[in-house]
């Protein structure tokens, strides 16, 4: 009996060490931040984005661009324990523009001071969204000025335009005619301000010693192949203000984004 009861008693203290040595094990984030990098990669379909290649639509229409950019707002994470972490309100607006990508065309918004944890999950809103379009021009911070500098601002009582497409189209009856894509919110009287969020392949684990990135991918055709089909022929070669043609771009937009990879280095 007395064996017995010393071995119970070996076994006990293993399992209470081994519990204690995993304990010491978890790693503490307390107090840590790190940098985090969305890495935004523009394509058409399989293809990479180039500036003045013809791509084809669905239909029997094709277009070339020359300007190609769009408003990111309210980035937030979710970790594995299903905690949100949501970059500061202040910083929390980043314009992509294909213009200021590197020579593989990937375009690079860097988030500092994030929380560190491993995260599953990233939200962000394309465009502008009321809240903040209703602190007035005086509560934009410096991004009214940015946006204005690059086109990206209608008067103030319009709003700002949450993703520019400019370029041609053609089709079998026209060559070359104007595209404008300028889809935004109107003021207050039309809300296009939407949100995607985005499973992560793997989980990104921000640290302090370390600046993680997250490769999105933007395939530009599904904003006139998306949700809904649209023909430039139709009026949607010029898309500004209207509340017929600017929501179907908005859910169009909405469905173009998905994560590539992560790389956490």
């Amino acid at each position: 009996m007395k064996i017995i009861k010393f071995t119970f008693a070996l076994l006990l203290c293993a399992v209470i060490s081994s519990c204690s040595s995993n304990d010491d094990d978890v790693e503490d984030l307390t107090g840590q931040t790190g940098t985090l990098i969305l890495k935004f990669d523009n394509g058409v379909g399989g293809n990479d984005f180039t500036f003045g290649t013809t791509y084809n639509k669905s239909n029997n229409e094709s277009y070339k661009l020359e300007t190609l950019k769009y408003i990111i707002s309210n980035v937030s994470l979710k970790d594995a324990e299903g905690n949100s972490y949501t970059y500061p309100t202040e910083k929390n607006i980043f314009i992509v523009d294909e213009a200021n990508g590197n020579n593989a065309g990937e375009i690079y918004v860097t988030l500092e001071d994030v929380d560190a944890a491993n995260y599953t999950e990233i939200t962000f809103g394309i465009g502008v969204d009321q809240e903040r379009y209703q602190l007035g021009a005086e509560g934009q911070g410096d991004f009214l000025e940015e946006a204005q500098d690059a086109g990206m601002l209608w008067a103030w009582a319009t709003g700002y335009r949450f993703i520019r497409l400019d370029g041609t189209y053609s089709s079998d009856t026209v060559t070359d005619e104007g595209l404008a894509i300028h889809m935004g919110s109107v003021g207050t009287t039309l809300d296009n301000y939407k949100e995607v969020t985005l499973t992560l392949p793997n989980t990104v684990l921000v640290r302090e010693d370390a600046s993680p990135q997250i490769h999105i991918k933007a395939d530009i055709a599904k904003v006139f192949d998306g949700e809904t089909s649209v023909n430039f022929s139709d009026g949607y070669n010029q898309v500004h203000t209207s509340a017929e043609t600017t929501p179907v771009i908005a859910n169009n937009v909405k469905g173009i984004f998905s994560v590539h990879h992560v790389h956490n280095d």
